[in-house]
């Protein structure tokens, strides 16, 4: 049937709200089923438009949704019960937000007859809504049947508006089985560029032609931009990025400077620039070694929220507005020092070489990623010593929104983040990176990813423990090692229990022929990394840098 009309005279709540969402551009939900959202999910298996994959805990879920989106660019859905199942989505959500990724959360809520009351009904949870507003951009409750269609068209919009961001709707069971007048689902109201002042561009296009040494710094905020930030990359300016705006600058162009704004080289670079244009980023502290990075004195900021003005770093000029409608009405320049573009490339060759010094043994391992990653492929990493140490910024991206982290610096989500992102990229591969004490934060998303037959690669950092916090206990407790050791399962044999296919290397050198074979598999596969046997890194991370 047609997804976008409703073909009965009177239909159930939960599709009036299924139905905005298909008309929104949803086309997958993640969650666990539960007495308390039960409507949701036979509405969408009824109406076959939007696709829902079960996950083994309401966290995972989230963190699908939201590496789904990310990659994706749409809205996606997580589905989780009341209670406790929306308070197991309460840290996701706070990564979401972080990310700013446009998940439409749906949890379900007790009878409305006994909404609030503190009685104990079953799945009841105290200022449930108020927990989720806290945690998101925003939270609605569906009251009374006839606030469905505005409040769902009112979060997809706050959703999916600059600066995006998950929202949270919550809606009692009863009301979810209400049935009231069907109608079209003519979906939220479109999202309006924000135009920036045209006096504020002209002022920071006369500082642009007047720099001999401009930058421009884009974050996940510049994503829509590509073509403008080329512009600027052709014109000889420099282009650094957050880890969120990987990919934004071909990172193969001879202006980008990825994401090595913390290396020597780079951060010196920055220093010196006379005219800084930071296009959507939050300029966040593990990014600017705790805000201590020198910024030139001339700083352009370009951002959709307000309150990014003056954020982190003081800013000479504020224009709030639309990224890409901003770059457009600033001139492109044409007299950008040769030397300084020529220092760039200089600049970006001793980062790279920097950072595999510090990889250390696992250098091969890079040249392994690589060569399995296509340049559309999705790099997913977990928070561990191989990401912060290299991962963010090593192997090359050169298309957005294809590489995902957990920005909100939480260990245990990179699983689920790799299966989100395998969902909304059919046909691509994904390759993930995770330590083994995050992977045991949530590992029965194995077994999800098995059930889906997610193409990915999951290269398994085992150390036997929580090797940063060992780290930062020899850098800041003089060595007194204490309650980072873990116990294991047999991760072949776990694997296996699933069907999914393992192979555990020695030495870097291994990882190739590894991770070989690990993309030739038709599913999942996993590439365990002794790391024992394998050695050290070249630097011990401790932590995220604060001065230089």
């Amino acid at each position: 049937m047609d997804g976008s009309r409703i073909d009965t005279t009177t239909v159930p709540v939960a599709d009036l709200v299924v139905a905005e969402l298909e008309a929104a551009g949803v086309r997958e939900a993640f969650g666990v089923i539960s007495l308390h959202n039960m409507p949701f999910l036979d509405a969408m298996r009824r109406r076959g438009v939007i696709r829902f994959i079960t996950a083994r805990g309401e966290a995972g879920a989230v963190n699908m949704a939201d590496a789904a989106a990310r990659v994706s660019g749409r809205p996606t859905v997580a589905v989780t019960s009341t209670g406790t199942g929306a308070g197991n989505a309460a840290g996701a959500l706070v990564e979401a937000y972080t990310a700013g990724a446009p998940v439409i959360h749906l949890t379900g809520q007790i009878d409305n007859a006994y909404l609030d009351r503190g009685w104990g009904f079953i799945h009841e949870a105290k200022d449930q809504l108020a927990m989720l507003r806290a945690v998101g951009k925003d939270a609605w409750r569906i009251s009374h049947p006839d606030e469905a269609v505005a409040v769902t068209r009112n979060a997809v919009r706050t959703a999916l508006s600059a600066p995006s961001g998950p929202v949270s709707i919550e809606v009692a069971i009863d009301i979810q089985r209400a049935k009231v007048a069907s109608r079209a689902a003519l979906g939220p109201l479109p999202r309006v560029a924000l135009a920036p002042d045209e006096a504020l561009l002209d002022l920071a296009a006369t500082w642009l032609a007047a720099a001999q040494r401009p930058m421009i710094w884009v974050g996940g905020g510049a994503q829509w931009s590509v073509p403008e930030i080329r512009a600027f990359a052709d014109a000889g300016v420099p282009v650094v990025a957050s880890t969120a705006g990987r990919g934004i600058l071909d990172e193969n162009h001879p202006a980008s400077l990825a994401a090595f704004a913390q290396s020597p080289s780079v951060g010196a670079m920055i220093a010196d620039s006379d005219c800084l244009i930071v296009v959507g980023s939050h300029l966040r502290s593990n990014e600017t070694r705790t805000y201590t990075l020198s910024l030139p004195e001339r700083v352009v900021r370009i951002d959709a929220d307000p309150g990014s003005d003056g954020r982190g770093y003081p800013n000479a000029l504020f224009i709030l507005g639309d990224a890409a409608l901003a770059l457009r009405g600033i001139a492109v320049p044409v007299g950008v020092d040769p030397a300084w573009t020529a220092r760039a490339a200089d600049a970006r060759a001793k980062a790279e070489a920097h950072t595999r010094t510090a990889a250390g043994a696992y250098e091969a391992l890079i040249d392994a990623v690589a060569m399995v990653l296509p340049e559309d492929g999705i790099w997913v990493r977990d928070i561990t010593l191989s990401n912060s140490i290299w991962g963010n910024r090593l192997p090359r991206r050169v298309v957005p929104r294809t590489a995902i982290h957990a920005m909100g610096g939480g260990i245990g989500q990179g699983l689920a983040q790799a299966i989100g992102a395998a969902v909304v990229s059919p046909g691509k591969q994904v390759v993930a990176i995770s330590g083994d004490g995050g992977f045991m934060l949530n590992p029965g998303e194995l077994a999800t990813a098995a059930q889906l037959g997610a193409k990915i690669a999951l290269i398994l950092m085992n150390d036997g423990g929580y090797g940063v916090i060992r780290n930062i206990q020899d850098a800041e407790y003089d060595g007194r090692h204490g309650d980072t050791d873990l116990l294991n399962p047999d991760f072949a044999a776990f694997a296996g229990s699933l069907g999914i296919g393992h192979r555990k290397i020695g030495t870097a050198e291994d990882a190739a022929e590894a991770l070989r074979w690990a993309v030739a598999q038709p599913g999942m596969a996993i590439v365990e990394v002794d790391m024992a046997s394998v050695g050290r890194f070249g630097a011990a991370f401790a932590g995220p840098p604060k001065k230089a």
